[in-house]
Order: structure tokens, then sequence, then C-alpha cells
């Protein structure tokens, strides 16, 4: 009738051993100095032996022990302060308030916990629980397999170091070297190799706690989450398996098919394909080329959209210079080389030699068109002058009601520039005695290996130029008015001037020249607001505060 008799005299408990001092030695130290008094002055309850189908007590083979043994119709049945625990053996040392349980172990805790093993022991005093063999520990969310689990009744804590396999409503599988169940909180803290596995996606991290109610799992320490269609990796962070979302923060980074996302913060929603990041965002688009940045950012992947604002910036490397373009907030729709590039408040443009700005930016990939506009009867409260668009190519301002810029796609290069209504180019001359200015209706600009090569004024053409020889002296000044003026430009500076059916004009002597004619209606000079680096493309913009990022509770 005694199963396992032969193999169990003279051992050794894992409940005795160096293995439960290491894992129970805070509770027990917590217990001794805190809770001294409070421990000794209560009433140990006794371990109760509820049924058994054999019993034999020998002390010669066994002095400390009574051997319990099932029968053909039930397994051995004991109890303790709310615990049962059925068997097909058991050792009971009654003075020592201890049971080993052998065969086809249960211990059931209510409703809510029911650990299964091979073998178990368990301590009346301590109420400590050392179970090892095929283990499973149910709750009513999970399933958890491994060969050794420590249990502790009264931090209602369970332990396991010799790797681990939860499974939660058929979904959720993680593996891990070690664990800890927290029964009270729902909760597992898996270390070492964690691996959640899902249909959607994989987990892996060196810490990873897991509610098991509500499927969300809290991450430290490097992790990576693979989905089919994006990487994410983070340093802290919590992922909802439920509802399909997650908030990365510490050198978050979501990798997608057609772009990267880094940012301080980082929220992600596969259910809608949305995402939002917040302070220090770079996001790469690999297919598109270009490097937006910013401190706040969403992203709805489902419409190939993207908002970003505070410091927004996007930064094009297609064509052989980068082209940035700059606006407080910008807004990018558009798939793979259709996209729209919309920036508003303090839009800006810079390109290697050329630069500008406006209220707005409206750049189309398709048409290779980017519109520098601005809102009508829009003016300056610190100055009598009314802020057109405006450009500076090299030394050379140009302005009007509307400039729009043509990229030509295929070269890659800035092609064509065309100014609308009230057309202004202003130039110092070379030795800074006036300003060599032309104005007009519209302006037509084409470039060479992206330099401005040739300008045509049409339509109500007036200019003034200070006329120098060779020897770069000074032969007098024109003024004129045209049909239409055409320029050509080389090494930066104006090359040919030629007038076309002129209707007036004169070449004067400095000394004849007037003071009140040197200056074209419209003329407004604007040399301090030249954009010349990054920075200075953020210089009005309004202030701002970076977000808090807010921690993981």
């Amino acid at each position: 009738m005694l199963l396992f008799l032969s193999d169990l005299t003279g051992k050794k408990h894992f409940l005795d051993s160096k293995v439960k001092k290491k894992f129970f030695l805070v509770s027990i130290i917590l217990l001794v100095f805190c809770f001294y008094t409070k421990i000794f002055a209560q009433e140990k309850t006794k371990i109760k032996i509820e049924r058994a189908g054999f019993f034999e007590k020998d002390k010669n083979k066994f002095p400390d022990a009574s051997v319990l043994t099932r029968d053909k119709e039930q397994k051995v049945l004991i109890s303790h302060d709310g615990v049962l625990m059925t068997c097909n053996q058991a050792f009971f040392y009654e003075e020592r308030n201890f049971i080993e349980a052998f065969g086809e172990v249960s211990l059931k805790q209510g409703d809510t916990l029911d650990l299964k093993s091979n073998y178990l022991e368990y301590n009346g005093d301590t109420k400590l629980v050392f179970a090892s063999g095929n283990v499973i520990l149910n709750e009513p969310e999970s399933e958890l397999y491994t060969e050794t689990l420590y249990f502790d009744r009264k931090k209602q804590e369970a332990f396991y170091n010799e790797k681990g396999k939860l499974i939660r409503t058929l979904t959720d599988t993680i593996f891990s070297d070690r664990g800890t169940f927290f029964a009270n909180e729902k909760k597992y803290r898996f270390e070492k190799n964690v691996d959640l596995r899902t249909p959607k996606y994989n987990i892996y991290s060196d810490i990873l706690n897991y509610f098991t109610e509500t499927g969300k799992s809290h991450f430290s320490g490097p992790t990576d989450i693979i989905t089919d269609d994006s990487k994410i990796y983070c340093e802290i962070g919590y992922y909802d398996t439920t509802n399909d979302n997650g908030y990365f923060i510490k050198n978050s980074k979501i990798d997608f098919e057609e772009y990267v996302i880094n940012g301080d913060s980082i929220y992600f929603d596969k259910s809608t394909n949305y995402a939002s990041a917040t302070n220090n965002i770079k996001i790469l688009d690999t297919i598109n080329k270009t490097l937006t940045t910013g401190h706040y950012a969403e992203i709805h992947r489902s419409v190939d959209s993207m908002f970003i604002k505070k410091r927004a910036l996007i930064a094009s490397f297609k064509e052989r210079d980068t082209t940035y373009i700059h606006g407080e907030s910008i807004i990018i729709t558009g798939k793979e080389n259709e996209q729209i590039i919309r920036a508003f408040m303090n839009g800006k443009i810079l390109r290697n030699n050329l630069s500008g700005k406006c209220d707005s930016i409206h750049f189309n990939q398709m048409t290779g068109i980017a519109q520098l506009i601005n809102k009508e009867n829009i003016i300056n409260s610190r100055s009598r002058k009314t802020k057109k668009p405006i450009l500076w190519n090299n030394r050379s301002q140009i302005t009007g009601d509307s400039i729009h810029i043509k990229f030509n796609n295929e070269d890659e290069v800035i092609d064509s520039l065309f100014v609308f209504n009230n057309a202004f180019i202003i130039e110092k001359d070379t030795m800074e005695l006036g300003f060599n200015q032309i104005s007009g209706k519209r302006l037509n600009g084409n470039f060479i290996d992206g330099k401005l090569n040739e300008v045509d004024i049409i339509k109500n053409a007036e200019s003034i130029y200070y006329l120098r020889n060779s020897e770069n002296e000074l032969i007098g000044i024109d003024k004129s008015k045209s049909a239409k003026i055409k320029i050509f430009i080389s090494d930066q500076n104006i090359d040919t001037f030629t007038k076309i059916n002129q209707i007036d004009g004169k070449v004067y002597p400095e000394d004849e020249f007037n003071e009140n004619d040197k200056l074209l209606k419209g003329f407004y000079f604007r040399e301090d607001e030249i954009i010349r680096s990054i920075d200075d493309l953020f210089l009005e913009d309004k202030k701002f505060k970076l977000t808090k990022i807010k921690s993981l509770e």
C-alpha cells in the first residue's frame, strides 16, 4: 500500500533547504522583527487529516511521521486554514505541523487558486509551500507550468526559478527563467529571457510585470515588441494585450515599414494604427527620404497622415541639397511620392543659399511645387509695411503676394521660380552706395544646377540699377520703365540686364540722382530677417515648454 517509502526515508525537505531560506529571507526578517510579539501570542492552527483510506504509524521506519494512503475510491484529503490538499499519499509530521504529499497532488485555496504537482511540502506554522514535478498553478485567468514552485500563503506570493510558461485565455503565452506571482494583485513578475507571445506580436524583455485580469504588461530594461509590420523598442513601458495599445518611454522607438519614430515617449494603438510621440521626436521616412522633428506628433497610418508641432521641421534629403521646411505646426498627408506638406504659422524654407519665409507653406510632391503664402491684409503691428512672402537667393531679396518654387522631381533639384503680383527684387550695390531694384507684376525665374540663372520681370517693369565698369567704377544710375526686363545671372551677380519695350528711362550721374528717386514704390529691405542657419528657422516661434513625461504607475 505504501507507494513511495523506499525513496523517502531520511530525505531532507526543500522547505528546510538553503533555497527556501534565500527566497523567504525578507519575509522571515519582517515577521521576526516587526511582528514578533503578535506572532507568538497567536495560537497556531494544526493541520487536519480529513480523510485517508489507509493509515500507518511505524516508529522504527518513520519515527516522526504518520503515513496516509488513498484507497481505490478517494484520495487523501487534508485541510488547513482555508486550503484543501488531496494526494495519493502523504507523510504527516504532526509535531512539526508539516505535510509531505505525493502523487496527483492538488492544493486549493478557495475558488481563486489551485496548485497541482507530483510532490508537495507544506508547513502549517509558516504556511510555506514547496511543489515540484509537473507543477501547474491555476487562477481564474491563467495557468502557470513549471517544475518547482515556492508559495508563501501569508504573503500570497509564489516563486519559481527553473523556467516557466504562463498561458492566459488561450491568446497570451509567456516564457521566462524566473517568475513571481502576487495573488492579491493577480500579477506576475517575470524575469530573465522573458518572451510574451500572442497571435499578433511577441514581446521580449528582461523584466515584465503582467496582470492576468487585464492583459496589461509593464516592462523595464531593454524590451522589443515585434508585430507583423512594426518593431518597437523601449526600456520602460507597458502594453495592453487586450486592447492592443501601449505606452513607451526611455529610448523609445517604433520601426514601421515606411518610417521610424523616436521620442521621449510614444503611445501606440495598433487597432486604429495610431501613434503619438512627445519630446525630442525624430521621424525618419525611408521611402520619401525625409526626417521630421519636433516635440509633439500624431501619426494616423491608415489615412497616411502625420501632424507635428513645437519646433516642427521636415528635412528632405532626397535632392542633392537638403531642403528644410518649418512651421509652428506641420501636417503631412499622402502615400509614397504623393505627399502634401503644409507648414502653418511662421512658415520658412532653407536650402543651401536659398531661404524664405511666409505665413504658410504648401508643398505638393507630385507637382514638385512649394507655395509660399501669406494671409491677406496681414500687417505687422510694429511696422507700417505689409510683410509679403520673401525669398533670399545669394545677394538678392525677392518678394511678392505669393511665391512658387518648382522642384524637378526627376533630377531632384530646384527647377524654376514664380512670383505672382507685386514682384520685387532688391540687391545691394556691390559698393553698397544704394540698391539695385526691379519691380513688376510677375516674376519668372529659371535655375541651373540649383542656382538662379535667368529672371524675367513681366508687365509694368521698373528698375533702378547702378552701372559699373570692369574696374567696378560707378558709371551712372539707370532708372527706367519697360514692358519686360530679362536678367542673366552668373557667379551670384547680374551678368546682363535687358529692358524690352522701354517706355522711358535715363542714366543719371551719381551727384545728379535725387535722393527721393533712389527707391521704387513698395521698397522694403528685410536684411535683418535673412535665414542663414537651421536655428534661424525657429527664431520667431511662440515660446513653449516641453511636456513632462508621465512615468508608469
